[in-house]
């Protein structure tokens, strides 16, 4: 571990305050020992590029103990920092465009699955996460909340990244528009065979679906031979007031079924301003819901 550096604060028992200011900046204090750190390095819902993990890795070596650790949050931790190696390594990271966080009452870094590759993905979570972090993670950087607002972008209802236990969670779906014209009552349904969670019936000779329990995976689509299914809908669900830890709360499914991106970052907005607005410090979103009950934060964030 490099201890070259000197500060005013060496050899000392550091003061709250100070343990504080540092935790702002995304440092934690290893609970081993009184002046050492573990310093968060943000990363783009999990991705950064290899020249960037030559620098993080670089780091590590300069100013902790050269172990790098993740975090459920797809952040980087650069473990074993001393007190005194803190700002020189956050000066480091900067140059080259890397910064550290993801601490305090603030939106926090966003978590995506890796929806935009994988095969059941139904959006692009990669870009869409990046646009959340840069207007609500970056740009809401100074904006203080009641506590901290996580989000998660989930690429499908596999819920791979559990969007259902964040502040804030989005799930990507495809609604089949089904021709029930073109449905011929095949003995053997494709469609049926596909479904994963067997919603997907015959039905006097008919093909039945029903929207109240689909869940908008998207695997139906293309399977039927005549066309049924060939038209969908592109969505998001958003859930409401999820947690996870020491207290657990399931979020809440908003009652209107999001079409655009450009619906999904509106209602992520509103959701912060009102959390910013009607919170009590100290209290998550989930708290806050309950309080002013979900009909009332619903119908808010749908069309106040």
């Amino acid at each position: 571990m490099n201890d070259t550096i000197k500060t005013s604060f060496e050899g000392t028992q550091l003061p709250p305050e100070e343990v504080k200011r540092v935790k702002a900046l995304g440092c934690l204090r290893d609970k081993r020992y009184s002046d050492v750190f573990n310093v968060r390095v943000i990363t783009r819902n999990g991705k950064i590029t290899s020249k960037e993990h030559h620098v993080v890795a670089e780091a590590a070596e300069k100013f902790g103990s050269s172990e790098v650790a993740m975090t459920t949050r797809l952040t980087l931790e650069i473990q074993g920092v001393k007190h005194a190696n803190i700002q020189p390594l956050i000066d480091f990271l900067a140059e080259y465009g890397l910064s550290t966080g993801g601490t305090g009452p603030l939106v926090r870094p966003v978590v995506s699955c890796k929806g935009t590759t994988c095969q059941y993905g139904l959006i692009d979570t990669f870009d869409l996460s990046e646009k959340i972090h840069e207007r609500f993670y970056v740009g809401y950087r100074d904006v203080a909340l009641p506590h901290k607002f996580k989000i998660g972008v989930g690429g499908c209802p596999n819920n791979c990244i559990k969007p259902s236990l964040n502040d804030l969670g989005i799930v990507g779906m495809k609604i089949p528009m089904i021709n029930y014209d073109k449905c011929r009552g095949c003995k053997k349904c494709q469609v049926v065979e596909s479904c994963p969670i067997k919603v997907a019936e015959l039905i006097d000779g008919k093909i039945h679906v029903d929207p109240n329990i689909c869940n908008s995976c998207g695997r139906c689509i293309g399977k039927c031979p005549f066309g049924a299914f060939e038209e969908y809908q592109c969505g998001f669900k958003v859930f409401i007031g999820g947690r996870w830890g020491k207290k657990v709360a399931h979020g809440q499914l908003l009652t209107k079924i999001f079409t655009s991106e450009e619906e999904v970052m509106d209602v992520i907005e509103k959701a912060i301003l009102l959390f910013r607005d009607k919170g009590i410090s100290g209290e998550r979103f989930a708290d806050t819901i309950n309080r002013l009950s979900f009909d009332y934060v619903n119908q808010e964030l749908i069309s106040g």
